[in-house]
């Protein structure tokens, strides 16, 4: 599946680089220690600006999905209909992240499933985080 190129900020440049380490990257806060993504400049739930940036162990669960029949996404176009499953990291199911599942046929996606993370090298050289079932 062809995918859009992406251009991090500098918010969220620490999770990409940590994506082209093969590594899942998360914002936590120092001071009340709940993780957080998409990256913001500040903790939303004590709004502290003293946040790091963790690595989580990569592991996740399906815990929904759609099909997509009519993307507006001229490079997606060709791939249709497609999968986008929700997956909750382990670490904190309130962290969801979304992926087309590489391998899974449309509208076969096994909800409740437990997915790893794998990265997918873009075109203009950025990784970016996949899902795929685990064995």
């Amino acid at each position: 599946m062809s995918k859009q190129g992406v251009n991090p900020d500098e918010l969220s440049q620490p999770f990409w680089d940590g994506a082209n380490d093969n590594k899942l990257m998360i914002q936590n806060c120092i001071t009340c220690n709940k993780l957080q993504h998409p990256p913001e400049a500040e903790c939303r739930d004590c709004e502290n600006g003293e946040l790091e940036w963790k690595e989580m162990s990569g592991k996740g669960k399906i815990y929904n999905y759609v099909v997509v029949y009519d993307c507006p996404v001229r490079t997606l176009q060709e791939d249709q209909p497609f999968n986008v499953a929700v997956v909750m990291l382990n670490e904190d199911p309130g962290i969801q992240m979304y992926s087309h599942l590489p391998g899974v046929p449309a509208d076969e996606v096994p909800v409740g499933s437990d997915v790893e993370v794998i990265f997918e090298k873009l075109p203009n050289g950025q990784h970016v985080p996949e899902w795929k079932i685990s064995n």
